[in-house]
């Protein structure tokens, strides 16, 4: 088998924080590509329109190893690299900033807030933690060791330098980080807490809401109480595993759903976004052992969820209470 060389290093910035895509061209067994305008036409027409391709030829928009635009009449030439930006999509601004908890030379750890995603997906872009830290930290090369949901708030951990992002990676990969969480949710006094709760979760692509089903059980979440107050109470949730929206599907099995979830129990009609009401979802604590220097790490997140704090008197309780 023909081992394929490392493609060359981008000749194109980044914009906005956002990398250019990086095409190669692959064999044309069809012989139906005379030049390289007949590939990208064949390939990107259907999404953004033939008229759109022909123009970014004609802005320059696609450009080869060297920097230099490529002309619409080229051969084609099969191994060929290509680069160019996407369009982005138009995106409202998130009202809130991305906070750093800790910087060194070798990671980022930010506290996300609610509605920004983590890296670029769908419709957000530009407005993603990981564009705006690059922008604002001037780290071209920062990359996520693990993505946090949009919705949620919290740490997220971003790696610095290329050469080490596997070994943080492998952490989460290897369930070798201790997370814990935050939620506000309704307060039901004959629920017998702490609990843990462990289920199947399917989630289907292009489906916004997993589902729980019959099978050997692939989620694991610790739930206790922190404190209560008029009708509702704040949760410490421990995942021992990473299922996509994990704790808000065991939330809503033990009947207590997170504040504010636009998915459980119920799915909400998509519309405008209700900065006023985020979910209350809060990735407090981050631990590990550093891959790389062997050091204990622990981070605690500067945000909090303050639901509680204008609804009367706090009554407090143990992990241990359900009282």
């Amino acid at each position: 088998m023909r081992r394929r060389t490392k493609p060359p290093a981008a000749p194109l910035p980044q914009r906005a924080g956002i990398d250019p895509v990086r095409l190669r061209l692959p064999a044309d067994h069809g012989g139906s590509w005379a030049t390289v305008r007949d590939h990208l036409v064949g390939r990107y027409a259907a999404a953004i329109g033939e008229g759109r391709v022909d123009a970014m030829f004609a802005e320059g928009r696609f450009v080869g190893a060297d920097g230099v635009p490529v002309a619409a009449d080229e051969p084609y030439a099969e191994g060929r690299y290509l680069w160019f930006h996407r369009d982005f999509p138009a995106e409202e601004r998130v009202p809130f900033e991305v906070g750093v908890v800790y910087r060194d030379e070798r990671i980022v750890v930010a506290d996300k807030p609610h509605f920004l995603a983590t890296t670029p997906r769908g419709r957000h872009v530009t407005e993603t933690a990981l564009a705006r830290l690059r922008r604002d930290l001037g780290l071209p090369a920062l990359q996520p060791a693990h993505r946090l949901d949009r919705l949620t708030a919290g740490l997220a951990l971003f790696v610095v330098r290329p050469e080490d992002r596997g070994a943080y990676q492998t952490l989460f990969r290897d369930r070798r980080v201790r997370k814990e969480y935050e939620a506000v949710a309704p307060y039901d006094p004959d629920l017998a807490l702490p609990v843990t709760v462990r289920s199947r979760i399917v989630k289907e692509r292009g489906v916004l809401a997993a589902r729980e089903e019959p099978g050997e059980p692939n989620s694991v979440s610790r739930v206790e109480l922190l404190e209560r107050r008029a009708g509702l109470g704040r949760y410490r949730l421990v995942p021992e595993t990473g299922q996509t929206h994990q704790l808000r599907v065991h939330m809503n099995r033990l009947g207590i759903p997170i504040l504010d979830d636009p998915l459980y129990p119920v799915v909400r009609e998509d519309g405008t976004e209700d900065y006023a009401r985020p979910l209350r979802l809060l990735a407090r604590v981050l631990e590990f052992t550093d891959p790389v220097t062997g050091e204990e790490r622990r981070f605690v997140s500067g945000l909090t969820l303050g639901e509680l704090s204008t609804r009367g008197p706090v009554s407090a309780e143990g992990s241990s209470g359900g009282n």
